[in-house]
């Protein structure tokens, strides 16, 4: 049989009954209105798919995929759908697994400092209940107010705070995981160490729902610090901002956050939430350190010095809380406020060393002048972690040619300066095509054997980045 006619008839009505005798009526979704909510997400590309299953276990996953696996039915999961890689829409079809059911919060340990949650717990959530009992949660996408664990997990998401604390892979301590065949397995525990046999959970961690649909994730908190300050930096140009991070850096300096962001961007969220930047801005730093009080204000006081020594116009400390939360408000809310002056936003994720950020932002100015686009720079500085983002319409062909043209040159450049394609939003569909110029073909081969052990009829998320 054509895999086309096997396409046709893989969710005929007997399957359907199947499905629904196990989610009922009110958990599996094929009416057109139904589907066209699932069938995009943050990266702007449209694929419908055949149907939207709504568990409510880990026992519902598992005899959905029982069936998928029989059937040879394509498998999506999804959580809040902001990603920016497309990982959470239906490619090639089949059916797309919304965990927006499975949101608990299980368990807080405080005696094992561990969260044990479900995959469609939002990530902000999780923090302010872990604050309730003096503990933390720290890595913060963006969009951390809606976005999900599950969702974080399968992209080892990252955020401001990584500089100092890490993304998502360095608090997973298990997964509970549903194979492609049905089969329930738990990798980790509660344990801070564990070295019994290959590392399952760092692997899962990151792999973009390829290998396994997570149920449960248990996640090492720590303290929460005694206290935060906020500091905004202004600089005549982009290059200072890149130039003064790149020292903090080496200076042995450990803000939690160092976030860039350049004219444009700062332009577009200028008003966003009260923050209110001044106008002679070109480019700025805005920093957070965290501690105990009196390492916080020395702290404050060393990084301000060393803005001002490199060239910082202003430094100014955040006096109130509300005031921080105001400026973290409009970093927040970047994507946004772009929305409202250009109808695409592709938001690009690539890492550069430290060492070669200064590089790589005159590089992207140069490649957005040669392709006549209008580009942001907004970066997780203290990491590397750039975020160009591409202010376009995605229906003019002509742009889009230019567009494609200039991400293939910024990623060329990101791995001749040592980089990598992906700091935190993953691969996905958006730039499947560029793998090759960070990975030797012998190396991509591992990663579909790989594929192939978890997967081997290619049903979880095909076509993501392998």
């Amino acid at each position: 049989m054509k895999q086309e006619e096997r396409d046709k008839i893989m969710l005929d009505r007997k399957i359907q009954d199947e499905l629904r005798a196990v989610l009922g009526e009110d958990g599996f979704f094929v009416d057109p209105e139904d589907l066209a909510s699932y069938s995009y997400d943050a990266f702007v590309r449209e694929f419908t798919p055949d149907a939207v299953i709504v568990p409510r276990s880990t026992e519902e996953v598992s005899r959905i995929m029982k069936v998928a696996h029989r059937e040879g039915i394509k498998i999506v999961a999804r959580g809040a759908g902001t990603n920016l890689s497309g990982n959470a829409v239906a490619r090639q079809g089949g059916m797309i697994i919304s965990f927006t059911r499975m949101n608990r919060i299980l368990e807080i340990d405080i005696r094992n400092r561990c969260a044990v949650v479900q995959p469609g717990v939002v990530n902000l959530v999780l923090q302010k209940e872990a604050k309730k009992r003096g503990f933390f949660y720290p890595p913060d996408p963006a969009s951390m107010a809606v976005c999900t664990i599950g969702g974080n997990v399968a992209l080892n998401a990252g955020g401001p705070r990584a500089v100092k604390y890490g993304v998502t892979r360095d608090y997973v301590m298990g997964l509970e995981v549903v194979l492609a065949d049905g089969e329930i397995i738990r990798t980790g525990g509660k344990t801070v160490k564990n070295v019994s046999g290959y590392d399952l959970t760092r692997l899962l961690v990151g792999s973009e729902g390829t290998l396994g649909i997570v149920t449960e994730v248990t996640l090492r908190l720590i303290p929460l610090p005694q206290a935060t300050k906020t500091l905004l930096a202004l600089f005549s140009s982009v290059e200072e901002v890149a130039e003064t991070v790149s020292a903090i850096v080496s200076a042995g300096i450990v803000p939690t956050t160092l976030e860039l962001m350049d004219r444009v961007i700062i332009d577009v969220i200028r008003d966003v939430g009260g923050a209110n930047f001044p106008p002679n801005a070109a480019a700025l730093l805005l920093i957070e350190v965290d501690g105990d009080e009196e390492s916080v204000e020395k702290q404050g006081q060393k990084v301000a010095a060393f803005c001002r020594e490199r060239g910082a116009v202003q430094v100014d400390a955040a006096e109130t809380q509300e005031e921080a939360d105001r400026l973290w408000q409009a970093r927040r809310s970047v994507g946004g406020a772009i929305y409202k002056v250009t109808p695409s936003l592709l938001v690009e994720d690539a890492v550069v060393p430290v060492s070669e950020l200064p590089v790589m932002i005159r590089r992207i100015g140069e490649l957005s002048k040669k392709y006549n686009l209008k580009v942001g720079v907004l970066a997780h500085a203290g990491d590397g972690n750039l975020h160009p983002d591409i202010m376009t319409d995605v229906k003019n062909a002509e742009e889009m040619e230019r567009v494609e043209k200039f991400i293939h040159d910024m990623y060329e450049e990101v791995i001749a300066l040592g980089g990598t394609l992906s700091g935190e939003h993953g691969i996905g569909i958006g730039k499947e095509k560029y793998m090759g110029l960070e990975f030797s073909e012998r190396t991509l081969d591992l990663m579909r054997g790989i594929k192939r052990v978890f997967d081997p009829k290619n049903i979880l998320n095909p076509g993501s980045f392998l």
